[in-house]
């Protein structure tokens, strides 16, 4: 399996792919907010790195969301695939595991 990385436009995202070019580690771009992001693929997300992990709750589109004061899981999920732009991004995956490593890695430098 390759590394993905999920993402849209910003700055984290650009420091993601210029972390990985420098050390030519190949992987797939997958832009959320311009194709979406399939069910079975959040929830796999989900799974790795935890529902609230992947919730953008700092952000005011989350704040006005509905999905802010629901607490039902399949609900949010729901509502996360509709707007992807409630998703904090990037989310890197390789195979079924998060690479919440990289935040750490990436603040050394």
């Amino acid at each position: 399996m390759g590394l993905q990385i999920y993402a849209g436009k910003g700055f984290d995202t650009q420091k993601a792919e210029r972390f990985f070019k420098e050390r030519r580690i190949s992987y797939q771009r997958v832009d959320v907010l311009k194709f979406g992001i399939g069910r079975r693929e959040l929830e796999s997300v989900a799974a790795a790195v935890g529902l609230d992990a992947l919730c953008d709750k700092d952000s005011k589109a989350w704040r006005e969301s509905v999905l802010a004061y629901t607490q039902n899981n399949e609900t949010i999920l729901a509502g996360l695939c509709e707007k992807p732009q409630l998703l904090k991004l990037p989310q890197m995956m390789c195979g079924k595991t998060s690479l919440k490593r990289f935040r750490r890695l990436s603040k050394r430098q």
